[in-house]
């Protein structure tokens, strides 16, 4: 190649690659202790059992939009999951990941003021599993989240009367690319 059409295309060799506007993860559920972290991690394998499959799709082809697509298998049968993104990345400790994500983030924590914890400002889901436990549900808001600002999904117990603990987190999903970033 000519040095001065090498010396053109440089500058466009070294840009980062352009974010896609959709991105999936896929992930069987592992214990958070597992000798390679996973990226879905089981706190109650009574609901969400180790080896059970997470699919979440982000699609951000839409302007000013998410919309958040998430199907499991093999979790438990004819149950009601709560869904929500949230902060933190998935750890050994369920609060690792946080608070729920928000479009405008409540001043004081835990965010209980409705102006701020309700389904415009928050991307939330309800994901109802079949008598197989497979199910799957999508949610939408005009929002796109911050960069680095949700870096996880999590799915709650759902249990009213609170077996799984306080903050009845089951499960959790490390996201890549939720928010265009890589």
């Amino acid at each position: 190649m000519p040095a001065p059409l090498t010396a053109a295309l440089l500058p466009l060799a070294l840009l980062a690659p352009a974010a896609l506007p959709i991105a999936v993860t896929e992930a069987d559920f592992d214990p958070a202790t597992a000798f390679v972290p996973p990226a879905a991690v089981s706190h109650a394998p009574d609901l969400v059992p180790y080896g059970s499959h997470v699919r979440v799709v982000v699609d951000r082809s839409l302007p000013g939009r998410t919309v958040l697509t998430v199907t499991v298998a093999g979790v438990a049968p004819d149950h009601t999951f709560p869904v929500h993104l949230h902060t933190g990345a998935c750890g050994a400790d369920p609060a690792a990941s946080g608070p729920h994500y928000q479009d405008a983030v409540d001043p004081v924590s835990p965010s209980a003021d409705p102006a701020y914890a309700n389904d415009r400002n928050e991307l939330r889901l309800t994901l109802r599993t079949d008598g197989r436990g497979g199910g799957g549900a999508a949610a939408a808001v005009a929002w796109r989240p911050r960069p680095g600002g949700a870096r996880s999904l999590v799915l709650h117990a759902g249990d009213p009367a609170g077996a799984h603990g306080a903050a009845d987190r089951v499960a959790c999903v490390n996201l890549e690319g939720v928010d265009g970033a890589r």
